[in-house]
């Protein structure tokens, strides 16, 4: 099975380039952390609205918020592709980093990825 790259783009050769499946499951966990609910005409609901947050005071309660945020979209969307272990969220000026700790339901594989916007 072949697992379309995302940002879209082309291979060397032309065609549609594709990646090895936990680079895609990277990929489809990005998607949904940093896609704005409503950004999307036939998923209105599709994301996390983690890009909203960024402009929002900094506390103790808008992290807890932040990471119950993001685990349950997580778990909405993909929870049929990864069992989510933990997610830790940090907001540094304008950046927003976000640390998932999950498991690749197919493979059994534990994985820790970071992402920033």
């Amino acid at each position: 099975m072949i697992d379309i790259d995302y940002p879209y783009q082309f291979s060397g050769e032309g065609r549609t380039a594709s990646s090895e499946y936990e680079a895609h499951i990277r990929d489809l966990i990005e998607q949904v952390l940093f896609t704005t609910p409503g950004e999307r005409v036939n998923r209105p609901t599709f994301g996390s609205g983690l890009l909203q947050l960024v402009f929002e005071p900094n506390s103790v309660e808008l992290a807890g918020t932040t990471q119950f945020l993001v685990q349950s979209s997580l778990q909405e969307w993909l929870g049929d592709l990864i069992q989510v272990s933990g997610v830790e969220v940090e907001g540094v000026n304008e950046r927003i980093n976000v640390t998932v700790s999950y498991q690749i339901r197919r493979t059994q594989q534990e994985r820790v990825d970071q992402f920033s916007r």
